[in-house]
């Protein structure tokens, strides 16, 4: 059974936006598959949050003034490994809802070799949102939407093109996409898959592989020097998506690598921000 709770945490810098809802989704035990995991969380870095054993959503409701109808869950990146809460959770999380859009951030839990389980974790989120089971909230959201960054791109994209909820328009930055050899984040299927995976195992996650007219409208962001993610990832995807009539638009920037986020180190943050409000006024 789902609950909720209000944050008692500081409130965002901007105080259009409200401290988020921090909604439990479900853990091993109740969830329907166990990750393996036990033990407590751990985290480090730019709260990145590993060990990850219990899903959690985290609410952010769009500013009253600018609110679009909108809403969408964000998956972090990590590399299946940990979840980066911040520069790609919560803190991109409020600057979405100051745009008018309902943000839900996903600590899903770590696959540890299930793959199912942080799919799963954000088809629960989807729901959520959506309002077919209880705990957004009385939000008023006819659309939502899934953001994924890295390795949370990918789980994004799975719920967009294998989930069984699936969501209305989708935001992938600097995605995991193919497990092909010579494209792979490695370390990311690894986590998700295994090291002994398959070659079948292997073209079943390249979700270049799973696109069909079904998938929704997508925009893909990206830096040309990314040394951690190919950016043949992205761009084997979004031609998937042309190749099966789906609205896509990819914006690759000079420079940048990977894992930016919101933050202000990429160069093009402004371009991104701008090129991405105006896409999602047409969503």
């Amino acid at each position: 059974m789902l609950s909720a709770i209000w944050s008692h945490a500081a409130a965002p810098c901007n105080s259009e936006v409200s401290a988020p809802r921090i909604v439990p989704i479900w853990n091993n035990a109740s969830a329907p598959h166990d990750n393996g995991l036990r033990g407590d969380e751990t985290e480090f870095g730019l709260r990145f949050i590993g060990n990850v054993t219990e899903a959690v959503l985290y609410i952010y409701p769009a500013a009253p003034d600018k609110a679009t109808g909108q809403a969408a869950v964000i998956c972090p990146g990590g590399g299946y490994e940990f979840v980066s809460m911040e520069h790609e959770g919560d803190a991109f999380a409020r600057w979405i809802a100051e745009q008018g859009i309902t943000a839900a951030v996903i600590k899903y839990r770590m696959p540890n070799h299930h793959p199912e389980v942080p799919l799963e974790d954000v088809e629960q989120a989807l729901r959520v949102m959506k309002g077919e089971i209880p705990g957004a909230g009385e939000l008023s959201v006819q659309r939502v939407g899934i953001i994924g960054f890295s390795a949370g791109g990918h789980l994004a994209a799975m719920a967009a093109t294998v989930g069984r909820v699936r969501p209305d328009f989708m935001v992938l930055f600097y995605p995991v996409i193919t497990a092909a050899k010579e494209l792979a984040h490695e370390g990311s299927f690894d986590n998700l898959l295994g090291r002994e995976r398959t070659e079948e195992l292997n073209a079943r996650y390249s979700l270049e592989n799973r696109v069909t007219e079904t998938t929704p409208p997508t925009i893909l962001f990206l830096a040309d020097d990314d040394d951690c993610v190919p950016a043949l990832n992205a761009v084997s995807f979004y031609r998937a998506l042309k190749e099966h009539g789906v609205a896509a638009s990819l914006h690759i920037y000079p420079s940048g690598q990977h894992g930016w986020g919101i933050l202000d180190r990429f160069p093009y943050k402004s371009a991104w921000q701008s090129a991405l409000t105006d896409w999602l006024q047409n969503q």
